[in-house]
C-alpha cells in the first residue's frame, strides 16, 4: 500500500484548542508549517519555527483579514496534481512549494447566528480562504491530506503514532469526505440563514451518525443522526435501537408539557398510562393502573427524581426504557439489577421545533405542533360550564390527546389517563375502543372527561360519551354541525369548551 510523506503543511485554524497536540507530533515527524496570524503566534510559541504566508505570495493580509490565502503560491501548492509533467513544471518555474497537508477551521457562523448577532456581525462570520482551502484540499485528496475540523484531529494523531507522516490513499480520501461533509453543513447554514422564513428550498444537514443494530424491523437497515449524548446521559443498558427511539422522543415530547409530578408509560408512541400525582409513586401506580397489560416492555418516563420505593413498584412489571431527570443512588440500585434496561437521565429536554419527514419522491416539512392549551384558551359553549376539577381533567387530557395518533380520543379522570382510542379511521370507533378498555380495567366513568383531537362532525360521539358516565368534553370545535354536538351536551347536561386548535398527529 503506498504511502505519501507530509513534507508541508498550511496551519490556518480559528479554534486553538489540542492543536498544539497536532503540532508537536507533526514537527517531530520533521514537517515544516507555513501559516497565518494568529496561528503562526501560536506554532511560534511551542518553539518551532514557521513561515509567513506573506512571505509566501509577497501579500499582507488585506481589507481587515478577509483576505489571506487567497493566492496561486497557496492554491498551486495544494491544487498541483504531482503526478502531471505541466503541473510540477509551472510550480517548479513560479517557485510554489507542495502543500501536502491542511489544516484548517472555519468562522463560527452558527454560533454567531445562535448568539443573535446582528448581520454586518454576521456576516463578517461566513469564511471565504478556510473554506476554499478546504475544498481545494479535498479535490486534491490523492496528494493532500485535509483536516477540517477539530473532530478530525484524533484520526490524524491516529495516523501519525501509527506510521509516521505518510498516508495512504484510502486514508486521504476519508479526510476529504469528512472535509466535505464539514463544507456542505456550513454552506447549508449560511443559506438557511438567508433563506429564513422563505423556505425556497430544503437544506438540512447532521452529522453524528450513529448506525443501529436494524430499522424498525430487523430487514431494515437504521442510522440515527444526531447528538444524543446532548440529552441524555446513559447509565446502562443495551444498545439503544430504531423503535427505541421513537419511542424516548415520543416520551420526551409528551412529558414537556407536564408541570405536576407526572409518570407516563408509552407503548409504540402512545400514552398506555399516564398519571399526575403530588408523589412519584403514587403518579406511578395511577399510570400503571391505566393499562397494565401494554405497560410490559414498555418506555417510562418522568419528570421527577426516581426515588426507591419508587423504583421497586416499577420492577414489579418488565420495561425496556426509563427516562428521568435523575435518580437516587439507592432507586438506581434497584433498577440496575436488569443490565439490558436501559437507564437514561434526561439532560436536556430542548428538542427540535420542526419535523422532517420523506415521503413520494420528496420531502415534507412542517411546525412542530408546540400548543399546549390552558384554560384561558378553553370556550364554553354548552349552558352548563365545567367544575374546577373538570377543567384541570381536560387540560390534563388535552394534552395527552394532542400526542396520541389520530384519530384519537382520550378519557381522564382525576388527573389519570382512564384509555385512549388511537389511530382508528373514525371518531366513533376512536371513543368505543376507549370505554371499552376503560370498563376492561375497572374504571368507573361517570365524571371523567372526554378529549378529542379535532371536531365532532357530528354528535353521536358526545351521545356515547355521556351514556358512559362522561361530563365534560374538549374539542377544537370548527364543524359545521358544531351545534348539534352542543345541542347534545346541553341535553344531556355534560359541559362543553372549544379550544380552537386541532392536534392530528399522523
Amino acid at each position: 500500500m503506498e504511502r505519501k510523506q507530509i513534507k508541508t503543511a498550511l496551519v490556518s485554524v480559528y479554534h486553538k484548542n489540542k492543536l498544539d497536540i497536532i503540532i508537536k507530533e507533526l514537527h517531530e515527524q520533521g514537517v515544516e508549517f507555513i501559516s497565518t496570524g494568529g496561528t503562526q503566534s501560536f506554532i511560534e510559541s511551542l518553539d518551532i519555527p514557521c513561515s509567513a504566508v506573506e512571505d509566501l505570495t509577497g501579500y499582507p493580509s488585506i481589507l481587515g483579514g478577509r483576505v489571506k490565502t487567497l493566492h496561486p503560491k497557496v492554491f498551486g501548492g495544494i491544487l498541483c496534481r504531482r503526478e502531471l509533467a505541466e503541473d510540477n513544471a509551472q510550480i517548479e518555474e513560479y517557485e510554489i512549494p507542495e502543500i501536502d497537508l491542511v489544516i484548517v477551521d472555519l468562522y463560527p457562523f452558527e454560533a454567531t447566528v445562535a448568539a443573535g448577532a446582528d448581520e454586518p456581525t454576521t456576516i463578517e462570520k461566513i469564511d471565504i480562504g478556510g473554506i476554499s482551502l478546504i475544498r481545494a484540499a479535498a479535490k486534491n485528496f490523492k496528494d493532500v491530506v485535509i483536516v477540517a475540523s477539530q473532530d478530525q484531529y484524533q484520526p490524524l494523531l491516529d495516523v501519525l503514532e501509527a506510521n509516521g507522516a505518510q498516508t495512504t490513499f484510502e486514508e486521504r480520501r476519508w479526510f476529504a469526505k469528512e472535509a466535505f461533509a464539514v463544507s456542505s453543513h456550513y454552506d447549508s447554514a449560511i443559506f438557511n440563514y438567508f433563506d429564513g422564513e422563505e423556505k425556497s428550498a430544503f437544506r438540512f444537514t447532521e452529522d453524528n451518525a450513529k448506525v443501529l443494530r436494524y430499522g424498525e424491523n430487523p430487514h431494515q437497515s437504521g442510522v440515527f443522526f444526531g447528538k444524543f449524548d446532548d440529552m441524555f446521559e446513559q447509565l446502562q443498558g443495551k444498545e439503544i435501537s430504531y423503535n427505541n427511539l421513537l419511542d424516548i422522543d415520543a416520551a420526551v415530547n409528551l412529558i414537556n408539557d407536564f408541570e405536576d409530578i407526572t409518570f407516563a408509560i408509552l407503548k409504540h408512541n402512545n400514552a398506555c398510562g399516564i398519571a399526575s400525582r403530588p408523589q412519584l409513586v403514587e403518579a406511578w401506580n395511577a399510570a400503571l393502573a391505566g393499562d397494565p397489560v401494554s405497560a410490559f416492555g414498555g418506555v417510562l418516563i418522568t419528570n421527577a427524581i426516581v426515588d426507591k420505593a419508587t423504583a421497586e413498584e416499577m420492577t414489579k412489571i418488565f420495561f425496556e426504557v426509563v427516562i428521568a431527570p435523575d435518580y437516587d443512588l439507592d432507586a438506581l440500585e434497584v433498577l440496575g439489577q436488569k443490565k439490558n434496561r436501559i437507564i437514561l437521565i434526561l439532560k436536556n429536554a430542548k428538542v427540535r421545533t420542526q419535523q422532517v419527514r420523506t415521503l413520494l419522491n420528496g420531502v415534507l416539512v412542517q411546525d412542530k405542533d408546540l400548543k399546549t392549551e390552558t384554560a384561558e384558551d378553553m370556550k364554553v359553549v354548552t349552558e352548563k360550564a365545567p367544575t374546577e376539577q373538570e377543567i384541570e381533567d381536560l387540560i390534563f387530557a388535552n394534552k395527552i390527546v394532542k400526542h396520541t395518533k389520530s384519530n384519537a380520543i382520550v378519557l381522564a379522570k382525576n388527573k389519570q389517563l382512564c384509555a385512549s382510542g388511537v389511530g382508528q379511521t373514525s371518531r366513533v370507533d376512536a371513543l368505543e375502543q376507549a370505554i371499552d378498555k376503560a370498563g376492561s380495567f375497572g374504571f368507573d366513568l361517570k365524571g371523567a372527561v372526554m378529549a378529542s383531537d379535532a371536531f365532532f362532525p357530528f354528535s353521536d360521539s358526545v351521545q356515547i360519551a355521556a351514556e358512559a358516565g362522561i361530563t365534560a368534553v374538549i374539542q377544537p370545535g370548527g364543524s359545521i354541525k358544531d351545534q348539534d354536538s352542543i345541542d347534545a351536551c346541553n341535553k344531556n347536561g355534560q359541559s362543553m369548551v372549544t379550544t380552537g386548535f386541532r392536534h392530528f398527529k399522523h
